[in-house]
């Protein structure tokens, strides 16, 4: 039986950063499967995040092995956002 989805105790902080910017955010933990943890809509273009805790440790960060074999998998853009400052960094660049 699979366990409740979780969020990172950063997420809150994170979603609240991209939707500061203007973007639109789903959250996505819920589903499983490694799917990431939100999908961000900004300036037209869709992201899909994995947030992580960046002041976890680094062992503590890693993905779990349905998160690593979704982002192996996916054909389109994902990446890991650990902080705020990924935030501003992902979006103001337009890309993952």
């Amino acid at each position: 039986m699979r366990r409740a989805a979780k969020a990172d105790r950063n997420q809150p902080e994170i979603v609240a950063a991209a939707r500061k910017m203007g973007a639109t955010v789903q959250h996505l933990h819920t589903i499983g499967g490694g799917c990431p943890d939100v999908a961000v809509g900004f300036r037209g273009v869709n992201h899909f995040w994995e947030i992580k805790d960046g002041e976890k440790s680094a062992s503590a960060q890693k993905l779990t092995p349905d998160e690593a074999e979704w982002h192996d998998t996916w054909e389109g853009q994902v990446a890991i956002v650990r902080s705020v400052d990924d935030v501003v960094r992902l979006l103001n660049e337009g890309g993952n």
